[in-house]
């Protein structure tokens, strides 16, 4: 495995004609595509380190409160696919087999620095690269005061969603930020959807409360 393309900047596809050789493997599904890792295909797994590695630095960023540690836990990831290429089996979604491997990596160095973590200030008016997406839509014509108020809210939410129990946390960040939906969510913590929905309206009606000035 070349390790210079986990290590290469998100989106920035190594020279050689990278793109190019990647370009064919759009039209297969993930399952597909990891299929083909199975076999021997290293083009294959460059083009799952791309398409993923922006979604799960984010993730494990959300997770970890730190950058360089979310660009090792990603890599880590990563690794450990390739690792279990052999034995992958298409009997799920590639993103829920993913997400599982990142979640207990998550999980295990979120319990492992959770002192450490304790005693750092997050800030959170920092751009939101891997996915673009926040709890609130944004705006670019902000006033300063306007902006304060945003960023102090961001804060709070921040900050409560990082305080919520284990798994509710784990089941906000990949709904809201990540973008999973019930189902997938569902698998990825070993739940039933019923059982996932119940866990997120938990979260939500425990962030609301708590953030009642903010809303």
């Amino acid at each position: 495995m070349d390790r210079g393309v986990l290590m290469a900047p998100a989106g920035s596809p190594p020279a050689g004609g990278f793109s190019a050789a990647m370009a064919g493997l759009e039209a297969f599904s993930d399952a597909e595509v990891m299929v083909r890792v199975k076999a021997g295909d290293q083009s294959a797994f460059d083009y799952l380190v791309q398409k993923y590695r922006r979604p799960l630095v984010g993730f494990m960023y959300r997770m970890a409160r730190n950058a360089a540690a979310a660009e090792d836990l990603a890599q880590e990831v990563f690794l450990r696919v390739y690792r279990a290429r052999e034995t992958y089996e298409p009997s799920a979604k590639f993103a829920t087999w993913l997400y599982r491997i990142a979640t207990n990596l998550a999980v295990n160095h979120a319990r492992d620095t959770r002192h450490e973590r304790a005693e750092v200030t997050v800030s959170l008016d920092e751009p939101d690269e891997e996915t673009g997406t926040t709890f609130e839509l944004p705006d670019g014509g902000l006033t300063a005061e306007q902006a304060l108020v945003r960023r102090e809210r961001l804060l709070a939410i921040r900050g409560k969603v990082e305080a919520l129990p284990e798994r509710q946390r784990l089941a906000v960040i990949m709904h809201k930020y990540q973008q999973m939906g019930y189902k997938q969510i569902a698998e990825v913590l070993k739940l039933s959807e019923s059982a996932t929905k119940s866990l997120l309206f938990r979260a939500y009606e425990t962030l609301r409360e708590q953030l009642k000035e903010f809303i």
